[in-house]
């Protein structure tokens, strides 16, 4: 799989290949070591001998290891994930500054497009997080709704990556504590053939 990652076009690293394989632990969003070396097209052993090689890089907060019941939930509810069961290795997890720091560390074409897909998506993260809080302030009925269209935009790229703009509707509604958003985009599946 990794040598298969590797000859893909760096360029087609897209964020939402960072997205599907984000997980909340410890409370903020991290990625498993293997997770790690699939994107970078890498053996997890190179992501692991590069932390261990470079231990000074990567302070506490960084990265963790993790622990039995961590990496048992992970088993539990991650297919992908189910070979850590019989691993006698102790999985690491990347927080969002551990895995720009690695990519400092692993240099390579593929690497750089995957580091910048990281950026993108954590910066998408963020941005649905302070829309989210601004909708909540505003008071303004016009500015409201331009704000939950936007908000709607950003949150249908996250979840639903691979759709383009058509003229198929579907609705994406989505309940807060603070309230419901309920936004319709008119998108279909991307013709990948182009």
């Amino acid at each position: 799989m990794a040598k298969e990652l590797q000859q893909r076009d760096a360029s087609l690293v897209e964020t939402h290949e960072i997205e599907t394989r984000l997980i909340e632990l410890r409370g903020q969003k991290i990625l498993i070591d293997r997770d790690v070396a699939a994107l970078y097209g890498v053996e997890t052993r190179r992501v692991n001998e590069a932390v261990k090689n470079n231990l000074d890089k990567f302070p506490q907060g960084y990265f963790f290891t993790l622990q039995n019941a961590e990496k048992q939930y992970l088993v539990e509810n991650f297919d992908r994930l189910k070979p850590l069961k019989n691993s006698t290795m102790e999985p690491r997890a990347f927080t969002e500054k551990g895995l720009y720091m690695l990519a400092t560390i692993l240099k390579s074409e593929r690497a750089t497009a995957v580091t910048i897909a990281i950026i993108e998506t954590f910066a998408k993260v963020r941005e649905l997080k302070r829309e989210l809080v601004e909708l909540h302030k505003e008071t303004d009925k016009d500015v409201q709704e331009k704000k939950m269209h936007h908000f709607g935009e950003v949150l249908t790229d996250i979840v639903m990556p691979d759709l383009e703009t058509s003229e198929t509707e579907s609705s994406l509604e989505i309940n807060f504590i603070i309230g419901k958003i309920t936004h319709t985009v008119k998108r279909v599946k991307k013709d990948n053939k182009k």
